[in-house]
């Protein structure tokens, strides 16, 4: 039975959709192409109808996951108290795939690095557009360190065994960043 170009697209979506939640919550390594298709409801058989091998899957998964939707939430007060909340920390198979796979990517594919260095372009672009500096450099300057920031605290944050302590990192970064780049001072 022949499969629409629809029904493929749509194959397609649940597929990146299954890995791109399963390789946050468990990591690349640990997570089989098996287990992706099973988790998009599909058979592994027609797995390669749509990829080349798991490292294909890989990159097109981070490009599909890091791509941001042009204009987003530029509320940026918003943004990172979403970002930078217990309910991001704890749910990172629906949380940032940058917090939660970042530090593995190293060992990925070449077209795995470039897609999460695409990734990175966009929420840099985003953050620059979200901040209220007025100075270009210093725009540019503020969410590059605001995007480290953010991304290091949740890393934390979810590494470690004192609730408190998480709380914490979570709070004072954010507040740090508020008070450097939001309310216009200098960090």
């Amino acid at each position: 039975m022949k499969v629409s170009r629809e029904q493929m697209a749509e194959n397609r979506r649940r597929i990146l959709d299954a890995a791109s939640a399963l390789f946050r919550d468990r990591g690349f390594d640990a997570v089989s192409v098996a287990e992706v298709m099973k988790a998009a409801g599909l058979t592994h058989g027609g797995f390669y109808g749509h990829f080349g091998s798991k490292d294909d899957l890989v990159a097109q998964t981070l490009a599909h996951v890091l791509a941001v939707p042009p204009g987003g939430n530029t509320e940026i007060r918003a943004y990172l108290e979403a970002y930078l909340s217990p309910r991001h920390r704890d749910n990172p198979a629906a949380g940032c795939p940058t917090a939660g796979l970042a530090a593995a990517i190293r060992h990925q594919s070449p077209m795995a690095r470039e897609a999460m260095t695409e990734g990175l372009r966009s929420q840099i672009a985003r953050l620059e557009m979200a901040l209220p500096l007025a100075d270009p450099a210093g725009r540019r300057q503020a969410a590059i360190g605001s995007w480290a920031a953010m991304v290091g605290a949740v890393v934390l944050a979810r590494a470690i065994d004192d609730p408190a302590l998480s709380d914490e990192i979570l709070e004072q970064t954010r507040a740090w960043i508020e008070a450097g780049t939001v309310d216009g001072s200098a960090l």
